[in-house]
């Protein structure tokens, strides 16, 4: 049986767990790792036990604990030639991955463990910032966290995956009527911001076919979304393309998700 869990969620750092009882991996160490190892003993794991790290960009909620995490517990880092560079760069990573790192290309997949995975570029405003179609012993996951529009590359993985985690980072109107400054206000509406919840609704009617079976939205913003507004978007899509039976949650930010277990 395969394992998922989500650690943290959104702007305040971004971790996901996916595992069986002889092989996991981390997407993203956006958390510490005494946060992480609290969070998982809850279902009697560890980061211990973790066998590699996916990244997907140098933002800092995604990567602020990733060195300190490859120094203490020396586990394998994937990342994209590009993305590489700028790790070997930054103030969180500089001189604490090296040995670890094993780089990917996006588009081509790679095998570790018997887990395949597959990196693809999206739009974000970042070096190199990809998503991942994973295929986990036959359970496959498209995981789509920081993108600006839907490419056909997000559509097509999550075509043919069973479990989407995908972000639904801002209603358009609580966006507009917010806090924030014009400028960062149109930097996460633009095409290398982050995906609103209509845009990720779009997705998944596009995206949808009958081996789908969860869907989890990620990296809502705190500020301009509420997972009430993101899921009944995201449910409305699902149930207008015969998605009745999808199990949809909406991932907690600053704090782990249930433990969900996929025979």
């Amino acid at each position: 049986m395969t394992k998922f869990i989500s650690l943290s969620s959104g702007s305040n750092g971004n971790c996901y767990y996916i595992g069986n009882e002889q092989v996991s991996l981390l997407i993203d160490v956006g958390i510490g790792g005494r946060t992480i190892n609290r969070r998982l003993a809850g279902h009697d794991l560890s980061a211990a036990q973790v066998d590699m790290v996916l990244v997907t960009h140098e933002h800092m909620d995604h990567i602020r604990f990733l060195g300190g995490f490859t120094q203490k517990y020396k586990k394998a880092v994937f990342v994209t030639g590009e993305l590489h560079k700028v790790l070997d760069r930054h103030f969180a990573t500089a001189g604490r991955l090296d040995g670890y790192v094993r780089e990917t290309t996006p588009g081509v997949q790679t095998e570790c463990m018997g887990v395949k995975f597959t990196p693809f570029s999206v739009p974000h405003d970042a070096r190199d910032t990809v998503g991942y179609y994973i295929d986990f012993f036959g359970e496959t996951f498209t995981f789509v966290t920081d993108v600006g529009k839907v490419t056909d590359d997000v559509v097509k993985y999550c075509s043919i995956s069973n479990r989407l985690i995908v972000e639904s980072n801002y209603d358009p109107g609580m966006l507009v009527t917010g806090p924030y400054t014009p400028e960062l206000k149109k930097r996460i509406a633009e095409e290398h911001g982050h995906l609103s919840n209509e845009q990720t609704a779009d997705l998944l009617r596009r995206s949808w076919h009958s081996g789908l079976k969860s869907v989890f939205l990620c990296h809502l913003s705190a500020n301009n979304n509420t997972p009430a507004i993101a899921f009944d978007s995201a449910r409305a899509a699902l149930n207008s393309v015969g998605g009745e039976e999808v199990t949809l949650c909406a991932l907690p930010r600053r704090e782990a998700s249930p433990l969900f277990i996929f025979d």
